[in-house]
């Protein structure tokens, strides 16, 4: 395998530290080319100093000095703001970009590195929930492999190499079902952000681990997938599994299923993609059958989550909703994590917006980036409109 230069876009995020764990164990197989972080200087200077990258971006402009200054003596290129964000994936040193900045500010850097032929190892959802025609119609005019770093699609994705031309009848998409499984809604009413955050089987940043205790994370992964496997959405369907150990499951035209099965643990997606189609050996820990004597499945309750069923209405709608339905789910997340709405009431801000913000079709970049403004000043007058 060819030593690969790896640019990762959210590098002190969950996802971005993980990738770094990877790389640390395979210096001989990737060099990190280029680290992008937000707001955390302290955490990113860190980083440069021990894995020596080209260049360095902290999204934060406040903190550019600090991180110039400390990396000053390494020789390490420091920029700092959102433009620099989305144009330091032009290098042409990087063989592969991460993907991993959480939420739509992850689209504009994912779409530039696109567009300058680099391929992605996506870990940032809201991407192709965004903008998802937009996304595959210009990998494919750019000949770039999008490899999911989400442990579902990757699942999938893992499943269907030596499938060839083989029809996907269904694909059914795990969720442990956060912290509230079984619980209804009068249950929900109350619940506090330190019980959302307290996820059972995965550790996550806080957006996402809000989002999966609410199944917005589950309904945005339905869309995502619409757009890696080219599927209708009445082939995609959602299965309550509380062990993560079963990750997803494809069934193809004969009924045959294929599974991917593995302890919860997002190492394992972030080194197939950045090795894929080779796999190679790694000292994580491994899966015993018998600490697991049995795997359970559930319906997903759609009745309790509305954020699910928000989440396929929108897909089947089409055009902007679901970047409608990214853009008011954040806004909410946001609001509740700052304690100014309630857990149910997430939802409430979503269906509001969705109802209230202008369906559009055949939108180009600028449409989505309109519609994204539009939606959160709709969901921000919702969230004011709401009582704690």
């Amino acid at each position: 395998m060819q030593k690969k230069n790896i640019a990762i876009l959210g590098s002190t995020g969950s996802i971005g530290t993980q990738a770094l764990d990877v790389i640390r164990a395979n210096k001989d197989l990737f060099t990190v080319e280029v680290l992008v972080g937000n707001s955390n200087a302290d955490l990113l200077i860190k980083q440069a100093q021990e894995f020596l990258p080209n260049a360095v971006v902290i999204a934060d402009e406040t903190k550019y000095q600090q991180v110039k200054e400390a990396l000053q003596p390494l020789d390490i290129k420091v920029f700092a703001g959102e433009k620099s964000v989305e144009q330091i994936v032009e290098m042409e040193s990087i063989h592969l970009v991460l993907a991993a900045i959480v939420g739509y500010a992850g689209l504009a850097s994912t779409l530039n590195a696109i567009k300058h032929k680099k391929h992605i190892a996506l870990a940032n959802k809201e991407t192709l929930v965004v903008a998802g025609e937009l996304v595959s119609k210009l990998a494919q005019e750019n000949n770039v492999h999008i490899y999911p770093v989400d442990s579902e699609h990757s699942a999938i994705f893992q499943c269907l190499p030596g499938e060839g031309a083989n029809e996907i009848e269904k694909i059914f998409l795990t969720a442990s079902g956060g912290p509230f499984r079984g619980k209804t809604r009068k249950d929900l009413e109350n619940v506090t952000k330190a019980q959302a955050l307290k996820h059972p089987n995965w550790s996550m940043g806080a957006k996402i681990t809000i989002d999966s205790a609410s199944l917005m994370n589950k309904g945005l992964e339905v869309i995502e997938a619409k757009w890696l496997f080219d599927l209708k959405p009445q082939q995609i369907d959602v299965i309550v599994h509380p062990q993560s150990i079963i990750h997803s499951i494809v069934q193809f035209a004969d009924g045959s299923m294929k599974a991917q099965m593995g302890l919860p643990d997002m190492k394992l997606p972030i080194q197939y993609a950045f090795t894929f189609p080779l796999r190679i050996k790694n000292n994580f820990p491994r899966f015993n059958f018998l600490d697991y004597p049995n795997l359970t499945f559930e319906k997903a309750d759609t009745d309790t989550f509305l954020n699910l069923s928000l989440a396929y209405d929108a897909l089947s709608k089409g055009g902007n909703m679901p970047c409608i339905l990214n853009a008011a789910n954040e806004v909410a997340v946001d609001a509740f994590l700052k304690d100014k709405i309630k857990f149910l009431q997430m939802s409430e801000v979503v269906l509001n917006t969705m109802q209230k913000s202008k369906h559009q079709t055949n939108l180009n970049y600028e449409g989505f980036v309109e519609t994204d403004k539009s939606a959160r000043i709709i969901a921000a007058e919702e969230v004011s409109k709401l009582k704690i």
